[in-house]
C-alpha cells in the first residue's frame, strides 16, 4: 500500500477515501504520514509549543451527554464552582509565569448570572494582567448575544467540541432531547466564527458506533468549516456514564491512541497553519503521548492550573492525568517533556492561529 499512502500524500486535497486510507496507515505507510506531518507543522507553524493555562473553574453541567463524567446525571462527584478570586488566583500565575494566554472551561450553563460573572471575570483578568493574556473560553453553547459580550469583554479564542459531526452518531451519544440538539451546536459554532472568535471544534477518537467514514467526514468538516483550532483526542471511558455499558466493544486504549495520532497528522497536512492541542487525554494512554502529539503535528498544550483540590472533580474519563501535580510541577514536567520532543515553548505570546489571520485578511478583501 505504500505507493498509494505517497501518492496520496502528494495530493493538495484529500477525498474522503483517501483519508481513510491515510486513518487505516500501519508500519511504513504510518511512518510516512507522520513525516508528512511532522514536515507541514516545521514548515507552517515551526517546532514551536504554546500554553494555555487550563482553569476548570466549575464541574457543574446542565447537559447529560452519555459519554461524560461530569454529566448532571452523574450523582457520583462532588461539585464545586470556584470563586471569583481563585479564578482570578489561577490567571495571575499564568501571568506571572509567562504564559501568553488562559482557557476557562467548565461544565455547560445558561443563565443571565453565568453571562453576567464570565463578563466580570474577562475584564478583571484583562486588568490584571495589563491586557497581555490571551483567553480561551470553553463553556459550551450560549445565545450569539452572550457570545458578543463576552468576545467585546477580551476573550477572542472559543472551543466548541462538537465531539461527533455525523448527526446519527451524535444522537447516539447524546440524549435525544432539545437540550441536546446536534444543530444548535452547528449554529453556536457558526455564531462564534461570524462575531469574530477564533474558532475551534473537535471529536472524540474510538467511540461506541464511530466508523472510520465517520472519523474521515469529521476531518472533511472541520476543514469545509474552515476552523481556526482543534483540540481531539481518544475516547476514555468513565465508569459513571450510560456509554460504559459498551466498553467491551471497543478498540484497545493503544488502538485508540494510535488512530488519534493520525487523525491530527492527516488534520495538520489538511489545515497546515491551524492550531491543534495535544490533548491530556493522550498522556492517559501514553506516559509520553503529548510529546508524540507534538512531534507529529500538534502545537498547543495546555498546563493545568486549577487547585490541586478541584481536579480529581473534574474528571470529564477515568484515570485522568496530572490531578495531583502543583501548577508549578506541571510546568516544569511539561517544559523537560517538550524539550524531548525537539521542540520549544514560546513563553510570552499569545500564540494565536495563523488561520484565523490569513483567513480574516482574506475576509476584509472580500
Amino acid at each position: 500500500m505504500t505507493l498509494k499512502v505517497r501518492e496520496i500524500l502528494e495530493k493538495e486535497i484529500f477525498t474522503r477515501n483517501d483519508i481513510i486510507s491515510l486513518l487505516q496507515s500501519e508500519g511504513e505507510d504510518r511512518t510516512l504520514l507522520f513525516k508528512k506531518s511532522a514536515e507541514v507543522k516545521e514548515k507552517y507553524i515551526g517546532n514551536k509549543v504554546w500554553f494555555r493555562g487550563l482553569i476548570e473553574f466549575s464541574n457543574i453541567c446542565s447537559k447529560d451527554c452519555l459519554y461524560c463524567g461530569i454529566r448532571k446525571g452523574n450523582t457520583n462527584l462532588t461539585r464545586y464552582n470556584l470563586s471569583d478570586e481563585e479564578i482570578l488566583t489561577a490567571a495571575r500565575f499564568a501571568y506571572d509565569n509567562h504564559y501568553g494566554s488562559i482557557a476557562l472551561q467548565s461544565g455547560e450553563l445558561e443563565s443571565k448570572f453565568v453571562t453576567d460573572r464570565i463578563e466580570n471575570l474577562l475584564h478583571k483578568i484583562k486588568d490584571l494582567s495589563d491586557g497581555e493574556l490571551g483567553i480561551t473560553l470553553s463553556v459550551g453553547e450560549q445565545e450569539p448575544d452572550v457570545y458578543k459580550r463576552w468576545y467585546d469583554a477580551g476573550a477572542h479564542r472559543y472551543l466548541l467540541r462538537v465531539e461527533a459531526t455525523n448527526q446519527s452518531l451524535y444522537k447516539k451519544i447524546h440524549p435525544e432531547d432539545s437540550r441536546h440538539d446536534f444543530y444548535r451546536r452547528l449554529s453556536c459554532l457558526k455564531s462564534l466564527k461570524d462575531i469574530g472568535y477564533q474558532t475551534g471544534t473537535g471529536v472524540m477518537i474510538g467511540l461506541p458506533f464511530q466508523t472510520m467514514d465517520d472519523l474521515a467526514g469529521d476531518l472533511l468538516f472541520m476543514n469545509d468549516f474552515n476552523i481556526d483550532m482543534c483540540g481531539m483526542g481518544p475516547y476514555i471511558e468513565h465508569v459513571d456514564t450510560p456509554l460504559i455499558a459498551y466498553s467491551g466493544e471497543l478498540m484497545s486504549p493503544g488502538d485508540r491512541f494510535d488512530l488519534t495520532l493520525k487523525m491530527i497528522a492527516v488534520l495538520r497536512i489538511m489545515m497546515k497553519d491551524i492550531n491543534i492541542v495535544a490533548a491530556t487525554a493522550l498522556q492517559a494512554i501514553d506516559a509520553i503521548g503529548r510529546e508524540k502529539a507534538v512531534k507529529i503535528g500538534a502545537n498547543i498544550l495546555m498546563p493545568n492550573i486549577t487547585p490541586g483540590k478541584y481536579r480529581d472533580n473534574y474528571k470529564l474519563y477515568d484515570n485522568k492525568p496530572c490531578t495531583d501535580d502543583s501548577t508549578e510541577d506541571c510546568q516544569s514536567c511539561l517544559e523537560a517533556r517538550i524539550s524531548l520532543a525537539d521542540a520549544e515553548v514560546i513563553y510570552g505570546e499569545w500564540g494565536d492561529s495563523k488561520h484565523y489571520d490569513l483567513r480574516r485578511r482574506l475576509s476584509a478583501e472580500n
